[in-house]
């Protein structure tokens, strides 16, 4: 339980897959990255077991993945590809009314895929002058955000991620500077 009487929220399954050789892939992610999931998960009220796919890559794999799946010939940071629809993850928060379909059993539920290009993460830690462990767990919040069907069209959407994000950052240790 957690001090405030609420329950301790279940760690998420994040497996992390390395595809490039760059930059080493820190131990203490192992912990780290997933303690950061599960802060935002719980804050979104999941009450489900879920699994996020994480994989890192360079800058090379990343803009092909860009220019393939959005049509934008550059690399980017993070990408998110969903496996669950709004409705489908609105079923989740609003437990136990679950559909059957993504209802939680044996095996977590898995929200998706999140693509980090650590060459481009290494860069944007050096430019805002705090570490690469806080510029890709801010990767990986923010691509999980956009798993569970938030957006950023406009300067609102992306202020709500944003403090979501930092949200879940402060809480494992990594405000900013």
């Amino acid at each position: 339980m957690h001090q405030d009487g609420g329950a301790v929220p279940s760690q998420p399954v994040l497996a992390m897959d390395n595809h490039q050789d760059r930059l080493a892939v820190p131990p203490h992610w192992d912990r780290l990255l997933p303690a950061v999931v599960g802060r935002l998960l719980a804050a979104e009220g999941l009450g489900v077991p879920v699994e996020v796919s994480l994989t890192f890559v360079d800058d090379v794999a990343i803009q092909e993945l860009n220019r393939r799946y959005r049509g934008k010939d550059a690399p980017t940071d993070v990408l998110s590809f969903p496996q669950l629809d709004s409705d489908e993850v609105a079923a989740l928060v609003r437990e136990p009314a679950v559909p059957a379909q993504v209802a939680p059993g044996p095996e977590p539920v898995p929200l998706g895929d999140v693509v980090i290009s650590l060459e481009r993460a290494a860069a944007q830690a050096r430019d805002y002058g705090h570490s690469l462990d806080r510029e890709v767990a801010y990767l990986l919040a923010h691509g999980v955000l956009h798993l569970l069907g938030y957006d950023h069209p406009d300067a609102e959407g992306e202020r709500r991620m944003h403090e979501k994000a930092e949200a879940a950052l402060a809480a494992c240790g990594l405000s900013r500077p």
